[in-house]
């Protein structure tokens, strides 16, 4: 284990011990901060509707995740090897990027019901734009004069763009694709609240309604630890694809 790790660890549990003191001495309602043990001993009582809860919001925000990602690049690539489009369709999408995805949430909830397909839909658009931005300021980063150079060579568009754009991009795509993670996540949760038949954001809900604040750390908790591993394992992709960083 690095040192970094373990000082993030060590930071982490004296973290937690703080709070279950604070929480405990100071006899603070649940409502307000309810304590460490409480918490960790609600996540075992409920484990298996969390885990299968937990499941659900993970496998809507993956795919999700997986079809922003494809289509960000994909839209990217496009503009980067057709320039007349970029000046018409940059403009729509930084618009439409503009308005918080939340605001979409009750028209994609319209158009694809309150099952997965709405919360996949909403983690794509959330993730797509996210992707395309970097992305395409990672083809654009490239000094056009090695591109000329590879030109005079006699390199096509499609040489110049897998050979020189991209992994100039890949630092700045795969930078845009870790803070996606989290993001897919809040937003497949978030989805859930506004109408869903499961997942964390589904018990979040419901334990809000029946004032069960205790249930919401649990859900919490599962949702933070499914984030952590969901962007400590692209974090690792990344490492070992993009070795030259």
């Amino acid at each position: 284990m690095s040192r970094n790790a373990a000082r993030g660890i060590a930071g982490g549990v004296l973290l937690l011990l703080i709070w279950e003191v604070l929480a405990r001495g100071l006899s603070l309602p649940a409502y307000t901060l309810p304590a460490v043990s409480d918490i960790l001993g609600a996540v075992w009582i409920h484990r298996a509707p969390l885990l299968a809860a937990g499941w659900l919001t993970a496998a809507e925000a993956l795919a999700g995740y997986a079809i922003g990602c494809v289509a960000g690049i994909g839209i990217a690539v496009l503009l980067v090897l057709l320039p007349p489009l970029r000046g018409g369709l940059l403009p729509v999408m930084m618009a439409i990027n503009s308005v918080p995805v939340a605001a979409y949430s009750p028209l994609v909830l319209l158009w694809f019901g309150i099952g997965a397909a709405s919360k996949v839909v909403m983690v794509a658009l959330a993730v797509g734009f996210t992707i395309f931005l970097s992305a395409l300021a990672g083809f654009d980063r490239v000094d056009r004069r090695s591109a000329d150079l590879m030109r005079s060579f006699g390199a096509g568009h499609l040489a110049i763009l897998w050979r020189l754009r991209l992994p100039a991009a890949m630092p700045l795509i795969a930078a845009g694709m870790r803070v996606s993670t989290v993001r897919s996540l809040i937003v497949a949760i978030v989805t859930e609240m506004l109408g869903a038949y499961g997942g964390l954001g589904w018990i979040i809900y419901q334990a809000v309604v029946q004032i069960d604040f205790v249930q919401v750390w649990s859900a919490i908790v599962v949702a933070s630890a499914l984030s952590l591993s969901f962007f400590g394992l692209v974090g690792a992709v990344e490492r070992r694809v993009i070795f030259w960083k």
